[in-house]
């Protein structure tokens, strides 16, 4: 019997040759394991388990965030002084349209309702104010996509030559599509016994911008109730468009006072009682004696500046001035 040594060298192997052998049985095994056809897998294969509850929680969020911001919207709304009757007007007009949403979620026919406005009120009523939060409401019920307030007067959409107003009112338009025009004073549009003017052009331009972008243009016209009146009354086209009004009525006394009180509060200053009284009294006799000019929330905001510019003549005089006499408006600062 042969020992493996003696093998070898009887058919001539040497270990080297050996060694080599071995390896290339090695490869030969691989090409076959790679040659072999992958069995398939007729079975269907299991759907992954989706956790939807991540989708629909950022609904829910997403749900939820909106009607925070909208419930923000509207405290900043009633928040206001004054405007009682406004703001009742407004939340109704609120309701209304999340009904008419609901409705169209389950298949039913909307109301057809128009979202353009007349502001109808005096001077620093707070038109512009509540046109702005109009904007943010109507973003946040989905009418608007950005519900930015874009804000303009005759001068905005009038210009000086023929064939230009087109052009101007054109641009004015479009910097508000998905917001809100608002434009004050616009009965100036339309003067009262102005025969030709340039305003009709800027007006026939803005009818027809509204129907073109129906859904992305929101415009609001505001001034006196009286030329509102006749500036509404006198085209089809704009009685058609303008059906809700929204009344700015003028602030009372007391309301004054609270707007002065709101505006030292946030500017770090407050009134004494002797102070308070006097422009209590003050506030009165402003209201009594008020015509189509009275400037409301303007009226105190220039009576507040020129109270601290007295103030600060009066304080002027002292040797030492401390903290509490910086923001101590007394009678002797009411004009």
């Amino acid at each position: 019997m042969y020992s493996w040594g003696a093998y070898n060298s009887v058919y001539g192997y040497s270990d080297e040759i050996n060694q080599e052998i071995e390896l290339l049985k090695l490869k030969l095994e691989k090409q076959k394991a790679a040659q072999k056809p992958k069995t398939t897998n007729n079975k269907p294969k299991k759907k992954p388990n989706i956790d939807n509850s991540s989708a629909n929680k950022t609904k829910i969020t997403n749900e939820t965030a909106n009607k925070l911001d909208l419930e923000n919207i509207l405290q900043e709304l009633n928040n206001l002084i004054g405007l009682e009757q406004l703001k009742a007007e407004i939340n109704n007009l609120i309701n209304f349209l999340k009904i008419q949403q609901h409705r169209q979620k389950h298949g039913l026919p909307q109301v057809p309702i128009t979202l353009h406005l007349v502001f109808c009120g005096s001077p620093g009523t707070g038109k512009t104010t509540v046109a702005r939060l109009i904007g943010k409401i109507y973003q946040e019920l989905g009418i608007l996509k950005k519900g930015h307030c874009i804000e303009t007067d005759r001068s905005g959409l009038v210009a000086e030559y023929i064939g230009h107003t087109a052009i101007k009112t054109e641009k004015l338009i479009e910097s508000a599509l998905d917001g809100v025009l608002f434009i004050d004073e616009a009965y100036a549009l339309k003067p009262e016994n102005g025969g030709k003017d340039f305003g009709q052009e800027a007006i026939d331009t803005l009818l027809k911008r509204m129907e073109d972008y129906r859904d992305r243009l929101v415009v609001i016209v505001a001034g006196y109730p009286d030329q509102m009146s006749r500036f509404i009354e006198s085209n089809p086209g704009l009685q058609s468009r303008f059906t809700r009004y929204f009344t700015f009525e003028d602030y009372q006394p007391e309301e004054l006072l609270n707007i002065f009180e709101k505006i030292c509060h946030s500017n770090h200053y407050r009134i004494d009682w002797d102070a308070k009284q006097a422009l209590s009294n003050k506030f009165i006799n402003l209201y009594q004696s008020r015509d189509k000019n009275f400037g409301n929330g303007r009226l105190v905001r220039n009576l507040f500046e020129k109270t601290i510019e007295k103030q600060s003549t009066r304080l002027a005089t002292l040797t030492n001035i401390d903290k509490n006499a910086l923001i101590t408006i007394t009678s002797k600062d009411i004009i």
